[in-house]
């Protein structure tokens, strides 16, 4: 087993001092810190939402290797922002206006962020308005927009009318999902894509930045 699988399994078993000090013995090795975040980390919580998406495991298992990530994580960053290493895209997440349900969200969260995007999470209860300015602002790619409940998905519909007002449809994608949430209402609405867990809306974000 290489240094990089054994920092892949750590992440997959949620093992973070394992995570840290492997990658600082990596770093040691003189693997490339690019190196160690792609075959080592990305590749552990790409096994990771599989597991889950599969229900091998469970949401307590991922909340385990996401905090073994960021352990690996802590130790890179200095390198990777000295080497300017550009993340896979930007991603503007929320649950929409008059819903206050985030664990969903939270969860598709943290799956982006060990799929190596740069995730802007505004929270829940989040007003149209500002998953535009947060697009804008940030030069997002995609906005990812969560709901639990039937009264509140109207509210997707009015953040893919204002990101056309706004003259961002097209150069900013949009994903929603959430249990009420179906693909024929993503296409009725206007939104690119439906995601109906989180290792899907990963796969459906990689697609939409064309990576």
């Amino acid at each position: 087993m290489t240094i990089l699988d054994a920092i892949a399994r750590a992440l997959e078993t949620g093992d973070d001092e394992a995570v840290g000090s492997q990658t600082r013995a990596a770093l040691a090795a003189e693997v490339p810190a690019k190196e160690i975040l792609d075959s080592g980390l990305i590749r552990g919580m790409d096994r990771v939402g599989g597991l889950f998406r599969d229900g091998e495991i469970f949401l307590p298992d991922v909340l385990l290797a996401a905090r073994a990530m960021d352990a690996g994580l802590e130790v890179l960053r200095p390198l990777l922002e000295a080497q300017a290493v550009a993340p896979l895209g930007k991603v503007v997440i929320g649950t929409v206006q008059g819903d206050l349900h985030d664990i969903g969200k939270n969860l598709v969260g943290i799956m982006l962020r060990g799929a190596g995007f740069e995730v802007i999470d505004l929270g829940n209860d989040v007003a149209p308005e500002r998953f535009v300015q947060a697009a804008q602002d940030s030069g997002a790619q995609v906005v990812g927009m969560s709901a639990l409940l039937t009264t509140t998905m109207p509210a997707m519909r009015r953040v893919v009318e204002q990101l056309a007002a706004a003259e961002l449809k097209g150069r900013v994608k949009t994903i929603i999902g959430g249990a009420p949430v179906t693909a024929g209402y993503a296409a009725e609405i206007g939104a690119d894509a439906h995601g109906f867990d989180a290792a899907a809306a990963v796969a459906l974000c990689r697609r939409l930045v064309g990576r």
